[in-house]
């Protein structure tokens, strides 16, 4: 007995190492983010330490420097802090202790990419922004503190012909009683690459009624008299950026531009933007040289009054024109009945025929539920109750009653609460329960429970109470109306064909209309079973109970077992391996607890007691991991060429506003349907072919986690669910498929373009 209590006492300290050291690896702080097109490193730079505890003008003399140093795919860059014709600049949002604070970002001089008729101001290849960090007399670290924390979250989008937004989150230790110095000469280079402050009479003046401005920039190096400098205004939408130089003795245009030497001073002869936002006093440049070896910044004020500020362009007016044309067309589709239901007519009642229809629709769709393999695993159990009762006819009346009673009222709660929560501004779909970790946690943690307790591994009895562990024998109607509850819990993520349509009408109908949809969905759902057990026939058809029962109990543990796979597979997706792996560790955790249970004598006490302290210690250290929600796996952002490319409305219009056409798929883990339709439709050779014949730029919507937006897009397209698929033209109304999506659906959509 001794040796198996220290074999099993050195078989846990094993496993603790073991999962220690995962759990405190993913707590180590992160100082890189990857992407296909940037490679993003948060570096330090303190050759004399971290002064602690001195005046200003002392620490003044021990710099420490922190930055993010962008490495970038060839073609791709990003951007200044005045992006130019469109972009974004690099932001940067600082987590320091108290007493330490963060300094501007010192902008290396930037690049200008002409991109046709417009241009860009930003970096390619490897930049790096510094920032200084300032450590005033407030910063007072704990005696036993060795290091100070760093934390940044960046965001930055990376272009070539097209762009993604990324961000990412970093954190670095610099040592408090040490030099920090690996990378002093990405520190000097990016310094270096600083503008050098120039003095003197700068001016600019309006001129041309405040079309063009005349730029006069003194106190220059004579080294650089006579050369072409390019020109950046630090002020956005102020100048044309794009403006090319004019050729020798051709005058100014309205996009074009022009320099000079007067002696010693630079000027030059600018077209203002006819989209300009501002009307700067002072206007702060940076001129720099043709190779980019020096640059020079100078505030010049203005002298002069502007006319009155263009207003802002939001979109293109080759954009702004398709998103009008597209309304159009989605109102002309709508009142025709093919296209969403608009928000205007939310709440408002319909046609009698079309509320039957929907309502006749929700219960094809309900029964449609049963065929969804996640359902399978509940309606085992149901039948292996019809087995031990094979010749109670009134026992299977009262519990199919019971079933069917639990199915309506879990769809009544369920559609409830989702309309509450909508009238109270949430944006919520049908599904919304398997959005969040830990409904999707506690469900996995039922089926591997039920899952053990059918393969033998132990039995309710043996730690329940006899009062507790025979309510199911002692009261079979809640078993049945629970068993219900359940069914509904795991199939409502999906919408079966049918009741897309019922679902998404219910939440624009006033609240005892949508109800009454809900509850037919949950009737059709039940209505088999119900059928089942007020049929003879059934019973009769079943073998008579026996010692075969025992066998097809514990083979009904497999299809929970496989149940438990999918909702942690759909855990991953919103956690990342890191929950997924914290969770399958506490399942065999709680696998160990149930079988230790069921012991007998001192051995139970024993081995019970420290698989329950040992499954506490893993709650507490890697448990968190679990409804710890990951970053949106958009933000991974997909390169360039992929096929499938994350969904956001505005890319969409961008694409519809070129003339390509769309398809999007909106989709979300824990929906068996999605994933069923992208294995086989979806990644068909043909439907890929004619994809790309019709020139289709196809997205992908995730709504694994919840999402307001995609929320939003679905109430538009008249649907409250997913599976969703949407294929669009510029200026056509978009056509909804099928939610059980077939090749031949595909191609006879794409016909219609």
């Amino acid at each position: 007995m001794r040796a198996l209590v220290s074999r099993f006492y050195a078989s846990l300290l094993i496993a603790v190492g073991a999962l220690w050291a995962p759990a405190q690896a993913q707590n180590l702080p992160k100082s890189e983010v990857r992407t296909d097109q940037v490679v993003a490193t948060l570096l330090a730079h303190a050759p004399q330490g971290v002064p602690i505890g001195q005046t200003p003008e002392a620490a003044a003399g021990q710099p420490v420097w922190v930055g993010l140093q962008l490495t970038h795919a060839k073609d791709w860059h990003t951007y200044w802090k005045n992006a130019g014709d469109s972009g974004m600049p690099t932001e940067l949002h600082w987590t320091l202790p108290p007493g330490v604070m963060a300094g501007d970002v010192a902008w290396p001089l930037p690049a200008k990419f002409p991109i046709g008729h417009l241009a860009n101001y930003g970096y390619d290849g490897t930049v790096l922004l510094p920032v200084p960090l300032i450590i005033t007399p407030e910063y007072k670290p704990s005696p036993l503190a060795d290091a100070l924390e760093v934390k940044l979250k960046a965001s930055w989008l990376v272009c070539r012909q097209e762009c993604i937004p990324q961000d990412g989150e970093f954190a670095l230790q610099l040592p408090l009683r040490s030099s920090t110095a690996l990378h002093g000469a990405a520190f000097d280079a990016a310094l270096k690459a600083q503008p050098t402050s120039v003095t003197g009479e700068h001016q600019i003046e309006l001129t041309d009624g405040g079309q063009r401005l005349a730029v006069r920039v003194a106190g220059l190096p004579a080294s650089v008299q006579g050369q072409t400098l390019e020109f950046f205004p630090e002020t956005p939408n102020i100048v044309v950026t794009a403006a090319t130089p004019a050729r020798p003795g051709e005058p100014v245009g309205p996009r074009t531009w022009s320099q000079h030497w007067d002696g010693a001073v630079w000027t030059a002869d600018i077209p203002v933007s006819p989209d300009r936002a501002d009307a700067p006093e002072t206007m702060p440049l940076v001129l720099v040289t043709a190779d980019q070896a020096q640059g020079w910044r100078a505030d010049a004020p203005v002298k002069g009054a502007w006319p009155a500020v263009a207003p802002v362009a939001v979109v293109s007016p080759a954009l702004e024109a398709a998103l009008a044309a597209n309304a159009n067309a989605n109102a002309n589709a709508s009142a025709a009945g093919t296209a969403a239901v608009p928000a205007s007519a939310a709440n408002t009642s319909v046609p009698t025929v079309t509320f039957l229809l929907a309502l006749l629709g929700a219960v094809i769709g309900g029964m449609v539920l049963n065929l969804m393999p996640c359902v399978f695993p509940v309606l085992a159990i149901k039948v292996l109750g019809f087995t031990r009762h094979a010749d109670d006819r009134r026992a299977h009346r009262i519990s199919g009653l019971a079933y069917t009673a639990g199915v309506v009222l879990s769809f009544l709660a369920l559609g409830a609460l989702m309309l509450a929560l909508r009238a109270a501004g949430q944006q919520l779909g049908w599904g919304f329960q398997l959005q969040s970790p830990g409904v999707v946690a506690g469900l996995t943690v039922l089926f591997t429970v039920i899952g053990l307790n059918l393969a033998g591994v132990f039995e309710f009895g043996h730690f329940l109470p006899s009062s507790v562990a025979s309510l199911q024998a002692r009261h079979p109607v809640a078993d049945s109306l629970l068993s219900g509850v359940l069914a509904v819990a795991v199939a409502s993520p999906c919408t079966a064909p049918f009741m897309g349509a019922s679902l998404g009408l219910a939440v624009a109908l006033p609240a005892w209309q949508a109800l009454a949809v809900f509850a037919a969905l949950g009737f059709g759902m039940a209505l088999p079973y119900l059928a089942a057990s007020w049929w003879p026939a059934v019973a009769r058809l079943l073998p008579r109970p026996g010692a075969w029962m025992d066998t097809f109990k514990k083979f009904m543990a497999f299809p929970m077992f496989g149940t438990a796979v999918w909702l942690l597979w759909v855990l991953g997706q919103q956690t990342g391996i890191d929950g997924a792996g914290a969770l399958l560790a506490l399942l065999v955790t709680l696998a160990l607890v149930l079988w230790a249970f069921g012991l007998q004598g001192r051995t139970r006490l024993l081995i019970a007691s420290l698989s329950v302290a040992f499954g506490a210690f893993l709650l507490a250290t890697i448990g968190p991991n679990v409804i710890h929600t990951a970053l949106p796996a958009a933000q991974a952002a997909a390169a360039a060429g992929e096929r499938w490319q994350p969904w956001s409305r505005e890319r969409v219009q961008a694409v519809l506003g070129t003339g390509q056409p769309v398809f999007v798929d909106f989709t979300a883990a824990w929906c068996v349907t999605c994933q069923y339709n992208k294995k086989t439709t979806l990644a068909n050779d043909e439907v890929l072919n004619a994809f790309d014949a019709a020139k289709v730029q196809t997205f992908r919507a995730d709504w694994t986690r919840r999402d307001a937006t995609i929320t939003a897009e679905l109430n538009k397209l008249g649907r409250s669910g997913v599976p969703v698929y949407v294929l669009q033209a510029p200026g056509k109304p978009p056509i909804v498929l099928s939610e059980i999506l077939s090749v031949a659906d595909v191609k006879a959509a794409l016909g219609q373009l």
